[in-house]
Order: C-alpha cells, then sequence, then structure tokens
C-alpha cells in the first residue's frame, strides 16, 4: 500500500500566507494597469490674448500703371529702329523713324520762301520810310511772312509726326515690325508699359463697405512667386455699388521696382480691416457638434473637462473665443477624438 505524502503545518501555513497576499494585491495591480491604460496621451495649448487682425479676401488682376500700344499717326515706311525687345526707355526717347524725306524737302522749300518775304519785308519798310510805297503794300507783304510762317510750323509738325516716341517710361514689349515696313494709323508696333506701379482692381462685398478706405494696407500673392507677399495701398474705392452683384470695385497700387510683377496677373488680395486684441486659442483644438463649438479644457490635475465655448472671427489656424474660456487656460489641440468629458490625460510636447 502506498504511503501518502505528508506536509509539514508550517509549510501549509507559508503557502496559505502567499496565496493570501496574492489575492489581495491581484485586484489592485490590474485596476492601476487598466486606469494607466485609459489615460490619452494629448496635446495642449494656452489661450492668449493677442493681436488678431480681420481681413477680406478678394481676386483681382494686376495692370501696369500705365499702358499704351505704340502706333503710327500716318501711313509711311519705317527708315529705323532705335530699340530692341524689351528694352527701358524714358519718356521722349526717339523708338520709331518714318520716312521723311518729303517733309524736309517741304520744310526746306518754305523756309527760303519766308527768307525771301523777309527780305522783301525789309525792303518795303525802307520803301515806306521815304514815302515811296504805299501801306497798304506793307500790309500785304507782313500777311505773306505771316502765312509762311504759319506753314513753316504746320511743316514741321508733319515733319514731327514722322518720329515715334515714347510717351512715358517704362518697358518695351516686342517688336512687330521691321525697317521698311509700310504701317497704317493703328498698326501696332510695339508695347510700352510703366511697370513701377502694379495696379489691382478687385471687387469687395458691400457689407465691407465702411471698413475700406483710401491709404488701407493690403497684402497681395500670386502662384507666380507664392513664396512672396506683396505690400501695397488702397489709391480709390469706387462711387458706385453694382446692384446685381452688390460689391464695389476697390483700386490698389502695388510698388513694383523689380518688375517681378507683370500685367495680366491674376493676385490673390488679403486686405487687413482692424486689428484686435482678442482671446484666441489654435483652430484645431475646436470639437463641433452641430451647431456648437466645444473645447477639451485641461485643469492642474490633467483632467479634461468638455466645455461649449462661442467663437467668432477665424483666420488660417486660429479662432477668436468670445465667450465660455478665459486667458491662460490650457486646451487640448491635439488628441480631441480620443478624449471625453471628465476622462485623465497625459501632456506630450
Amino acid at each position: 500500500m502506498a504511503k501518502l505524502t505528508k506536509f509539514s503545518p508550517l509549510v501549509i501555513a507559508v503557502l496559505a500566507l502567499v496565496g493570501f497576499l496574492i489575492y489581495i494585491n491581484l485586484p489592485e495591480s490590474t485596476q492601476q494597469t487598466s486606469r494607466a491604460a485609459n489615460i490619452t496621451p494629448v496635446a495642449i495649448a494656452e489661450a492668449k490674448i493677442e493681436p488678431f487682425s480681420l481681413s477680406v479676401e478678394a481676386l483681382g488682376t494686376a495692370v501696369a500703371n500705365e499702358s499704351v500700344s505704340i502706333t503710327a499717326q500716318q501711313t509711311q515706311t519705317i527708315t529705323g529702329l532705335l530699340f530692341d525687345d524689351g528694352d527701358l526707355v524714358q519718356q521722349g526717347q526717339l523708338l520709331v523713324q518714318l520716312n521723311n524725306r518729303a517733309e524736309i524737302a517741304r520744310l526746306n522749300e518754305i523756309e527760303v520762301s519766308l527768307a525771301e518775304a523777309r527780305r522783301q519785308l525789309k525792303r518795303i519798310e525802307g520803301l515806306v520810310k521815304q514815302k515811296a510805297a504805299s501801306e497798304q503794300l506793307l500790309s500785304e507783304q507782313e500777311a505773306e511772312v505771316q502765312v509762311l510762317v504759319a506753314q513753316k510750323e504746320v511743316a514741321k509738325a508733319a515733319l514731327q509726326d514722322l518720329k515715334i516716341s515714347a510717351p512715358f517710361g517704362g518697358k518695351l514689349g516686342t517688336r512687330l515690325v521691321s525697317v521698311g515696313s509700310l504701317v497704317q494709323p493703328g498698326d501696332v508696333i510695339t508695347t510700352l508699359d510703366d511697370l513701377s506701379v502694379m495696379k489691382v482692381d478687385f471687387s469687395i462685398s458691400e457689407m465691407h463697405l465702411a471698413s475700406v478706405q483710401r491709404g488701407q494696407n493690403v497684402f497681395a500673392t500670386t502662384v507666380a512667386y507664392p513664396d512672396t507677399t506683396f505690400n501695397g495701398t488702397i489709391t480709390n474705392v469706387d462711387s458706385r455699388i453694382d446692384p446685381v452683384t452688390r460689391s464695389i470695385r476697390v483700386r490698389a497700387q502695388i510698388p513694383n521696382e523689380t518688375f517681378s510683377l507683370r500685367p495680366g496677373l491674376l493676385m490673390q488680395i488679403n486686405l487687413e480691416k482692424q486689428v484686435l486684441n482678442t482671446l484666441v486659442v489654435p483652430e484645431s483644438a475646436l470639437v463641433p457638434e452641430g451647431d456648437e463649438q466645444f473645447l477639451f479644457v485641461v485643469n492642474g490635475e490633467n483632467v479634461a473637462t468638455k466645455r461649449a465655448v462661442k467663437i467668432g472671427e477665424r483666420r488660417p489656424g486660429l479662432v477668436e473665443v468670445t465667450a465660455g474660456l478665459t486667458e491662460g487656460e490650457k486646451v487640448i489641440v491635439e488628441g480631441t477624438l480620443r478624449v471625453r468629458d471628465g476622462s485623465s490625460v497625459r501632456i506630450v510636447s
């Protein structure tokens, strides 16, 4: 018959004590592990009062400060082109010379006739003093001189019309003719643009009329230079509101000393209406529910509390809070989807 194994009472007591300790401590360890698992890592930001600009965005097209197509006033052949494509020219600089041989000959003829008429006038004046000629003859000769003087001015004007000069300083476009070309009135020879200042016309809603005035700053961007912001000022607010679109046209001028901007560029205009010192938080902190907005505010014990707030103006990345939050309170900006009201959180950078 097999012998039964006997255990010492001391061994039994030790085993019972170990089992009791495990029984007591196991629920607490499990509860701590479960509690640690429910703590949500979040990123927070502090509500601050800072300058907050209210702005209006619009689209406009850039045009040159002055722009003109260089054309001829008479039908004539080009004998000289005194510019190249894209030249910078000054006001009054000669650009094109048309054939002027006939006008020069006409002017020379008039000058010869005028010199002879003046010589005859001087001779008649002497005869009148000697009582050898009548006053009527003197008057007729003076009239002839005046007629020739007028004809000379007309010939000089016609000669000047065969010279095409820059009406203002600026940058020339592409040359569209060559020496020897026959041009007629209206034929475009090239273009001339004053690019030192660019004008941008844009329209805004009538609701912003009271906050727009001459001298106000604007900021413009374009896809051609995505990393550059161009500063300008409003030079005119139209006197009429469009009754169909209920918008008003505004013109701004943007300095363009480097000629970076060109006519025809699409410009995105940001018009700064006013700057407020107001309470702002990152826009990512908002939790919208229907028509209401909520935030999760973290207290000193790292517990998140859901709170309804009222918001005002927005701008990229920031939102104005008008009610429901005070300066210095910390709000959750990352991790809001995993947080519930009353949840414990762990703040991470």
